[in-house]
């Protein structure tokens, strides 16, 4: 038996198939999969996202701690409620994790990291807080919940009548003892709430109530890869750089003086030249691109798909792959012993429920 968010009951009641994820019982989805996808990419779906951990940072230190702490500069965030996507960094400028952080006054400040990562996250996060004079907060008495999709904002208006139509994405808001941030993890329009564990099966009640789909794990994932996010353990790890992952730009080298973990390794890597990237790929032929699939680039080189499906927007399979550097618009993918073309380009697949593809 896993652990079990605040939702779990819920899950069970409406037939979930339930499977192990990194130690949490979480839905897959709740009959169809690519039912879920649509949902959110034409009107709106949520998530429980209860598995990921949230800290709260305490101490007049936080801002300092953090400059040191990530790769991206929080020192852009200057307004209450701002946040930003960052990479967290070993000595060698690979990637611990990736995560937001939200400013909510000086000596507030909130992380929310991934749940595979979560004990090395916190022990790395505490061992350097301390120097820092900074303690640190685990939130277990909050759930998440993810409503996204272009009628996201409709729907959850109704109990957030305070919630300002004009709030930016990746701004945040507290209502009563509710955190509501513009962000997701889908490429669509949406809102994340934080909210005390006991009130979370209630809100999903109501949501589910005005047509807001239930959406498992599945679904998440073929909206996170038409969108080109990263994930976690699979498109990059300790082993890469942000350099080498699609993700130069949350790593913020300027202010110069600013000395991050991993900074002197990154700007190394940055002179001398990064010697393979992150591209997205959609297969020509029938077929579908998995996560470990080799990629074959003619008098180049071989990469390696790291995340790879089926897009129920596109009706094709996409992937993301790290290839050589030089890599440039065509390539074979080794299925069942099969080399089968694809094409090359940079990477979302879909934005706002709309194909990005000429």
């Amino acid at each position: 038996m896993g652990k079990k968010t605040p939702l779990y009951s819920q899950h069970h009641a409406a037939h979930a198939k339930m499977v192990d994820f990194s130690g949490w019982d979480m839905p897959l989805h709740y009959g169809s999969q690519i039912e879920e996808h649509h949902s959110v990419r034409r009107a709106a779906g949520m998530f429980d996202v209860s598995h990921m951990a949230i800290l709260d940072l305490h101490g007049i230190n936080c801002r300092q701690f953090l400059q040191y702490l990530l790769a991206n500069d929080v020192g852009r965030l200057e307004i209450p409620g701002k946040a930003i996507y960052s990479c967290m960094l070993n000595p060698a400028g690979c990637v611990l994790d990736d995560l937001i952080v939200y400013f909510i006054r000086e000596d507030w400040w909130r992380l929310v990291i991934n749940c595979a990562t979560r004990t090395t996250d916190i022990n790395w996060i505490s061992e350097h807080a301390r120097v820092n004079n900074v303690s640190i907060q685990e939130r277990t008495d909050l759930a998440i919940i993810a409503i996204q999709g272009p009628l996201a904002q409709e729907k959850i208006l109704p109990f957030i009548p305070q919630l300002p139509p004009t709030l930016a994405p990746f701004r945040s808001i507290i209502f009563n003892d509710w955190f509501i941030s513009r962000t997701g993890y889908t490429g669509e329009d949406g809102f994340e709430i934080m909210l005390p564990a006991q009130q979370a099966p209630e809100l999903w009640e109501k949501l589910r109530s005005i047509g807001v789909a239930p959406c498992g794990l599945g679904a998440r994932d073929t909206l996170r890869l038409e969108a080109g996010l990263n994930l976690y353990g699979q498109d990059m790890d300790e082993s890469v750089t942000p350099l080498e992952s699609g993700l130069s730009w949350t790593v913020a080298f300027s202010p110069r003086n600013r000395n991050f973990i991993g900074r002197t390794a990154l700007e190394l890597q940055h002179q001398r030249g990064v010697t393979q990237k992150l591209v997205g790929l959609i297969l020509s032929v029938p077929g579908i691109m998995r996560h470990g699939q080799n990629v074959i680039v003619l008098e180049i080189g071989t990469g390696i798909i790291t995340s790879g499906g089926f897009s129920p927007t596109l009706e094709k399979s996409i992937a993301l792959a790290r290839v050589p550097i030089a890599t440039a618009h065509d390539c074979q993918i080794e299925i069942r012993r099969q080399l089968l073309p694809a094409k090359i380009i940079s990477p979302p697949f879909v934005r706002r429920g709309k194909s990005l593809l000429t």
